[in-house]
């Protein structure tokens, strides 16, 4: 069974700074989330583990978080990602705070 899409906010950044988004799921569910930066990701990885769900990359730019079955409340986590567009390169890191109700 495919995961939904994640209902997702975002800022967006460039490449070198860092950004935070938004993710609202029910417990015990999955969503799929697209980590949004400008360009080519090149490669990423999790920074920071949620403490109350799971956390599993698809792709280097696709990750799917999984909350706890009996946990209402709120999470984070953070991935840092590497890439590039047409005016500059670098490492960012995306803090995502998840609202899980």
């Amino acid at each position: 069974l495919a995961a939904s899409d994640c209902s997702m906010s975002a800022t967006l950044a460039n490449w070198g700074e860092n950004s935070t988004a938004y993710i609202t799921v029910a417990p015990k569910e999955s969503c799929q989330f697209p980590l949004k930066l400008s360009g080519t990701i090149n490669g990423s990885e999790v920074s920071q583990k949620p403490k109350h769900g799971k956390l599993k990359k698809i792709t280097p730019s696709t990750y799917q978080y999984t909350a706890k079955a009996r946990y209402k409340g709120t999470d984070t986590f953070a991935i840092t990602a590497t890439g590039r567009d047409e005016k500059t390169s670098g490492t960012s890191e995306v803090s995502v705070e998840v609202t899980i109700k």
